[in-house]
């Protein structure tokens, strides 16, 4: 944009200036000290012009790379994002859906032994403790590949007609670590395919629609335009590439700017050959990827060192493309580049051309990997299934043994809470994906993780993000192509790793898989409009990445390296609720990387310090963290909440935790090793909320998938029939909490039960799509709480026993059917917890439009009021179809006046009761339409008793309700015991455990520090251990390489926590001033000096004034270098 400026003014100088010398060749009346006063005029414009262009330029620059300052900026909501644009289609443009599912194989498990024993070993381990070695009783399962001469820690045996709780007898032998049904991962895609590369231009669709005032296919569709792609969520573990046409930001083009042409070599945008002209390309190092196979006369690879087939098929070949794809964006040599061309790459096939693995493929290619000692290992595969033990131990095995591990996060966002596994575990580097506009990619999974859930919360993650969209790579057989999705942003990470591993080979001993994720972390450029669980720590930045791993010192740090509770967006959700006294405690889940060695702890505990002078002391903290930090890790949960002190206090207060990690030495080494990290804190308080304003979600009672089946709320979703989002206010929920926080009530979660909150503090408990049981103690502490004034709003889902075993699964080739332990809710719970008020549910399942005070919303898989009390309530109903009919028959049947929602007062002093039988419009993860104005109309009636006008239009009809002789019941034989936290087996049948204690905090005494804390605590971190003294980047032929990338590495990164003895460097402040700005300011003052002499100087001649030419390259000394590729 500047240098179009730039050169139009610089003609226009020129016309003038011709025009001034024909005027005087032609002898005309001007005086030559005019025409001197003129000339230097214009040149002093110019040279104003272009300082006024550098400066321009300058601050652009400075908002693009140096995105440390708080940010101003608010993000978009998801909702609110309409679809963007797509190319139009050719025949060459595959359509593509994605299917999947993951049985239970009938009658196999995996026994998994504590140590690695030979085939005979574990033969006769087995036949100890089965009792026999009758092969009629049990077998063992052949295993045909290359990990089968090696000794193992874990067999596949086939047990007829034998139960997995049948296996005590394995699982009591001592030999044996556990023992796990044998799994069966499916994925199929229609129409499979991937777009031939040309020349994609489709991410200048978007934005050319925008600016000519295209109309958008899918404006007034919502968030997701069906027409263009679809989204089916993954139940298992699959490869995440998603179709081309799905390469977009996740807002709206609001205003112009220059559109960037999507390059040709992913390479060229993280600047790989700046590394390959230092003689880096990943020699020397050993990558594995794991994927659906490779050619081996594929013209791409150079240095294929062995494919290994662990599937049932007799190929080593890819018969899809996928593997060729991830394995070409790795360590391709020729078209389509790769960033490792000279890495040694290992192929493991572990999907078959249909599509199918199985979790014990998985173990024994793990195994294999460990004994090649691969360096580096891409997953662009992942699944929610975060409980497959079995996968998840062998992950930790495989990093333990310092394999650096890189996985895809997932392809489904935008919506929160859709992490997949592994690339959710924190020894593992978990990538997310953005397009070339640098914004978060629509499809790319969000954070936080769910494991935590319900007691905790989620971790940050993904941890980083990188080029995910249009990215060109290996075709099958050959050429290139093009492939969006988290699976193409996986390996241009695992590349650069691989490459970033070959630049320090003789500095081994500092590389593991918490010394990468930390350089990676370091030094990623934040993204100025995503939040933490969007970007995880910023977009992937190569050349900084190997500056700080080429003087790396072993050590331990945070993440996030600090938190800073007022910091938006990047800090979202929690900079958009303060805090409190009363309130229940903010949790930050904060991971520990430990690069000193695979093993560590934490000495002593870590010390909160208040700082006295940001008041330190109107805060609590409490701590909680692991007792040993292993492979590489470990976590530390930070509680936070206000002192009885600041209950009408409200400010800024800050402190910081300091923390010691202790690793055992390594070889030569004669002490252990030591780390010590702080992390500040800053926090904004406020006095404590009116009662009324507070509401608390319920999320003790929400169970989810896994691990066991609980199905989905809208039972049109065949293609995503799993509950696995969390249902928590910032996954799933998240834009019902917005919309509750901008209406100005407070929202807290509370992940305890009934009996583990005090109710006088709150206006409305908030009960959300339930599926858990009810302690008997909770039962009746709610009563007491609702006659003493608490209100409580329920919003329930489907429940229908026949319905459930209608939507089981059920497999023809392994005979094995997966039946849901409940419904959308838990609805004969419910019914227990509403008894004493004579309130119920139903077992019917309905779905239609409703309508209230002319206001409309959907009604999805939803359940209807049986019971109502028929004095002092208001009953609504709604003339809807009866989809659980049409479920078991087939056949379309409407039903009139079914009672929808209730409203209930319980005597003048006590709270009130709403029942509404659908919590899908609340649900974002398929919501049709939102019923956020019915909420907050229904908290207005719970919080302050006003009946909004728009019910006045309906009448109670609770006394025609008809009498309901029978409730809906527990279906017979559910396994609902092996996932509830409130019920366990006996005797064959599910009864209550005893109540547990509820969560007591050890607040952390504190000891003050008496002088100020740092103003950026973002900008306050400091690099990993990269001393004050740039670490240039040195050419094989010695020339230094571009030295203008160096100009920012006084630039602030986190995470920090890294060497704390290290000073901020007054550099910090001088790096403020635009660099280019402050060059042309001096440009100007010298110019004006010289101008100024010469006029004293000059002697008074009167002759003819001879206009010479100006200078025509007045800005040529601004440039002093290239500017870095973004």
């Amino acid at each position: 944009m500047y240098p179009s400026k730039r050169t139009s003014h610089h003609r226009h100088h020129h016309s003038h200036h011709h025009g001034n010398h024909h005027q005087h060749h032609l002898r005309t009346s001007l005086s030559a000290r005019t025409l001197m006063v003129d000339v230097s005029c214009r040149r002093l414009l110019y040279i104003l012009f272009i300082l006024t262009a550098c400066f321009e330029l300058s601050f652009q620059l400075d908002r693009t790379h140096v995105q440390y300052s708080p940010y101003k900026t608010t993000s978009i909501p998801m909702s609110s994002a309409t679809c963007p644009g797509v190319a139009p289609m050719t025949d060459r443009d595959l359509s593509r859906q994605s299917h999947y599912s993951t049985e239970l194989v009938s009658d196999e498990f995996i026994i998994m032994f504590h140590s690695y024993y030979t085939a005979k070993a574990r033969h006769r381990y087995l036949c100890a403790a089965m009792k026999s070695c009758n092969a009629s009783a049990w077998h063992i399962v052949a295993r045909d590949n290359p990990a089968a001469v090696y000794p193992s820690d874990f067999d596949v045996i086939k047990i007829s007609g034998v139960d997995a709780a049948d296996l005590s007898s394995l699982s009591d032998h001592p030999a044996v670590k556990q023992v796990t049904p044998q799994r069966r991962v499916t994925r199929s895609i229609k129409s499979s395919g991937f777009i031939e590369e040309e020349e994609e231009e489709n991410d200048m669709v978007k934005p050319l629609m925008d600016e000519l005032k295209i109309d958008d296919p899918c404006d007034g569709r919502g968030a997701y335009c069906t027409s263009n792609w679809t989204s089916s969520r993954k139940i298992s573990r699959a490869s995440l590439g998603v179709n081309s046409n799905f390469w977009h930001s996740t807002g709206r083009y609001t205003s112009r700017r220059l559109l960037r042409a999507v390059p040709r070599q992913i390479t060229s945008a993280l600047e790989a050959d700046l590394l390959w002209d230092m003689g880096f390309s990943g020699a020397g190092v050993k990558v594995a990827v794991f994927d659906t196979g490779l050619s081996e006369n594929h013209p791409h690879f150079k240095k294929i060192k062995e494919r290994t087939n662990w599937t049932n098929e007799k190929t080593l070949d890819d018969g899809l493309g996928h593997g060729t794809f991830v394995a070409g964006v790795i360590t391709s040599h020729k078209e389509c580049l790769g960033f490792a061309p000279d890495a040694d790459l290992y192929i493991f096939r572990v999907f078959t051309n249909n599509q199918v693995s199985y979790t014990s493929w998985f173990l024994d290619a793990f195994n294999y990997a460990i004994l090649k000692k691969i360096n580096v290992l891409n997953l662009s595969i992942g699944g929610p299934d975060f409980m497959d033990h079995p996968f998840v131990d062998k992950v930790w095995e495989l990093t333990a043994n310092k394999v650096i591990m890189v996985s895809a996060i997932g392809n489904d966002g935008p919506l929160y809470g859709t992490l997949n596994n592994p690339a959710d575990q924190m020894d593992v580097i978990g990538v997310g994906g953005i397009n070339f506009e640098d914004s978060i990619a629509k499809f790319s999974s969000r954070g936080m993780t769910t494991w935590e859930l319900p007691g905790g919360y989620g971790r940050l993650k993904p941890d980083i993000v990188t080029y995910g969209s249009a990215v060109r790579g290996s075709g099958l057989k050959n050429g290139c192509r093009t492939l969006s999705g988290t699976s193409v942003a996986s390996p241009v990470v695992a590349g650069a790793v691989t490459l970033l591993a070959s630049s320090v080979q003789d500095r081994q001993w500092v590389l593991n898989p918490a010394s990468m994720k930390q350089a990676l972390l370091a030094s990623a450029r934040r993204l100025p409009a995503a939040n933490m669980f969007e970007q995880g720590h910023g977009k992937l930045d190569l050349i900084k990445a190997y500056q700080i791993l080429s003087t790396y010192k072993p050590q331990a740090s945070f993440s996030p390296s600090y938190i800073d509770l007022t910091e938006c967006p990047y800090f979202w959700p929690y900079c958009t609720h303060p805090i409190y006294h009363g309130g229940m405690p903010i949790i930050v889940n904060i991971t520990i990387l430990n690069g000193m060695g695979v093993t560590g702890k934490i000495v002593g505990k870590p010390i909160w310090q208040p700082f006295a002078p940001q008041h330190g002391d109107q805060i609590e903290v409490a701590l909680s963290f692991s007792p040993v930090l292993w492979p590489w890790s470990g976590y530390m949960a930070v509680s936070i909440t206000a002192a009885p002190t600041a209950a009408s206090w409200e400010g800024i207060a800050q402190g910081q935790i300091m923390m010691t990690v202790e690793s055992p030495p390594e070889n030569g080494e004669d002490s252990p090793r030591r780390s010590s990290m702080k992390l500040p804190i800053r926090v904004k308080v406020i006095p404590t909320p009116p009662r009324s304003q507070r509401i608390l979600w319920d999320q003790y009672h929400n169970l989810r998938y896994p691990p066991g089946y609980f199905p989905r709320d809208n039972l049109r979703m065949k293609n995503d029939p799993l509950d696995w989002n969390g249902d928590h206010i910032h996954t799933n929920f998240k834009d019902m909490y917005e919309h509750l926080r901008a209406a100005g009530f407070y929202v807290e979660v509370l992940g305890a039960p009934f009996t583990c909150f005090d109710a006088k503090q709150y206006g409305t408990l908030l009960v959300v799509d339930p599926e858990e049981e009810f302690f008997p103690e909770e039962i009746s502490k709610l009563k007491r709480d609702i006659d003493n004034g608490l209100s409580v709003i329920i919003f329930a889902d489907w429940y229908n026993t026949t319905v459930m075993k209608k939507v089981k699964f059920y497999d023809e080739n392994t005979r094995q059917w997966w039946m849901p332990d409940t419904g959308g809710s838990n609805i004969p719970a419910l019914n227990e917890v509403l008894a004493p008020w004579g309130m119920a549910f139903g077992d019917g399942v309905f779905e239609g439009e409703f309508s209230i005070g002319g206001r409309k919303s959907q009604y999805t898989s939803g359940t209807s009021i049986v019971k109502f009390p028929s004095e002092g309530g208001l009953l609504i109903q709604a003339s809807l179809k009866d989809q659980g009919y049409e479920v078991l028959k087939g056949e379309t049947k409407t039903a009139s006046d079914v009672p929808i929602l209730g409203m209930f007062q319980h005597g003048k002093s006590a709270g009130r009761i709403v029942l509404f039988g659908d919590s899908n419009c609340l649900d974002t993860s398929h919501m049709q339409t939102d019923c956020y104005w019915l909420l907050e109309t229904l908290l207005q009636y719970t919080a302050y008793s006003n009946l909004s006008p728009m019910f006045s239009e309906h009448e109670s009809i609770a006394t025609s309700l008809p009498p309901v002789d029978t409730l809906p019941t527990r279906m017979e034989g559910n396994h609902l015991y092996r996932y509830s936290k409130v019920l366990e087996a006996h005797l064959g049948e599910p009864r209550a455990r005893p109540l547990p204690a509820c969560p007591q905090l050890a607040w952390a005494i504190g000891e003050p520090l008496n002088f100020s804390a740092p103003s950026n605590l973002y900008k306050h971190q400091k690099l990993l251990s990269v001393p004050e003294a740039f670490l240039p980047l040195v050419r094989r032929n010695g020339q230094p390489a571009a030295p203008q990338l160096m100009k920012e590495e006084n630039e602030p990164h986190g995470p920090g926590g890294f060497n704390p003895n290290l000073s901020a460097s007054g550099l910090d402040q001088f790096w403020g001033i635009p660099l280019i700005g402050l060059f042309s300011v001096l440009l100007v003052m010298g110019f004006l000096f010289y101008q100024v002499q010469q006029r004293r100087t000059r002697p008074r001649r009167r002759k003819p004034y001879r206009l010479k030419k100006s200078y025509p390259h007045a800005s040529s000394s601004l440039h002093y270098g290239k500017m870095p590729a973004v």
